[in-house]
């Protein structure tokens, strides 16, 4: 048997104690044993070692050549584990560590900028790191490990991922004030038949919500413009240029003196946000940590929603 799977830890603090202090009884104070486990801990190094580590006298032990150059070997790992207990209290605690985050620029900025201020602002050494990404990206990064946790629409095929659903957002039309549909308190799906829509292009999924809801109630979009950013079809709503669908938490962002918004209805329809990881891949500490953040802000946030409404 090696050498390496005979020591313990234990024996080599008892060594290094010994070694420090000369004597068993201040060894023993100083671990919290008696001087008797401290003497069959020295007992047991010496056997494994298969030499005398210390010149017992009747007042102190004396360390030998050997346990000279055994206590600098000893210190350096009893220090490398001291080291790495205290990074992964660290780690666990907050003290430091690593977000790595993916999400489209639309979902971030409806979900992500209270969390994000609130947590860089209570764990301070952490750092916050968003891959704003292109639809197309969103799942390879996370396939990929290239960032440890997504936030977005789930997808189909979940075989590869986990995806944790964390808020509902209903679908409403955005459109400019002398729009027909500014005159009406809400409108129904069948009402977009032969409207100009801006639509956002293949990949988005409020794209996949567009196509799939026109094709149960009958008719096909008339889709006039597509557009990739949520600005491109902020300002092509407000010149007239077309109504766009967005969700509700998003259109709010973009709301100004050109554009309004009315709840779209028979059927309201809604999207879905989730936390997507990879399957089998547990979260590190400090994505732990934010995930609690992100919840408390979503739940504060469906609160004040909720009270709004009354």
């Amino acid at each position: 048997m090696q050498i390496e799977s005979q020591l313990t830890l234990k024996q080599l603090r008892a060594f290094a104690s010994v070694y420090r202090l000369g004597k068993l009884s201040a060894a023993a104070e100083e671990l919290g044993v008696t001087q008797s486990a401290v003497s069959v801990l020295i007992r047991q190094v010496e056997e494994t070692l298969n030499t005398r580590l210390f010149d017992r006298t009747t007042r102190s032990l004396a360390p030998t050549a050997a346990a000279e150059e055994a206590f600098g070997i000893a210190e350096r790992i009893l220090q490398d584990v001291a080291t790495l207990g205290s990074n992964f209290r660290d780690l666990s605690e907050g003290s430091r560590g690593r977000v790595r985050l993916a999400a489209t620029p639309g979902t971030a900025m409806t979900v992500l900028p209270e969390t994000a201020r609130r947590f860089s602002r209570r764990y301070t050494n952490i750092e916050f790191v968003l891959d704003d990404c292109a639809p197309n990206q969103f799942l390879p990064l996370i396939s990929s490990e290239r960032v440890e946790l997504g936030i977005g629409v789930p997808p189909h095929a979940a075989a590869e991922f986990d995806s944790e659903p964390i808020l509902e957002d209903r679908m409403v039309i955005v459109c400019a004030r002398d729009h027909p549909f500014a005159a009406l308190e809400q409108v129904r799906w069948t009402d977009l038949r032969d409207v100009p829509v801006i639509a956002f292009r293949y990949g988005y999924g409020v794209r996949q919500l567009l196509e799939a809801t026109a094709g149960k109630m009958g008719f096909e979009p008339r889709i006039v413009h597509e557009v990739g950013f949520l600005f491109t079809a902020a300002w092509m709503a407000a010149s007239g240029l077309g109504v766009t669908i967005l969700p509700a938490a998003l259109a709010r962002l973009q709301v100004d003196t050109g554009l309004i918004t009315r709840p779209l209805v028979e059927p309201e329809v809604t999207r879905v946000l989730a936390l997507i990881t990879k399957k089998g891949r547990s979260l590190s500490p400090a994505c732990r940590l934010f995930v609690g953040v992100l919840n408390e802000v979503i739940a504060e946030e469906r609160g004040e929603r909720s009270i709004a409404a009354e």
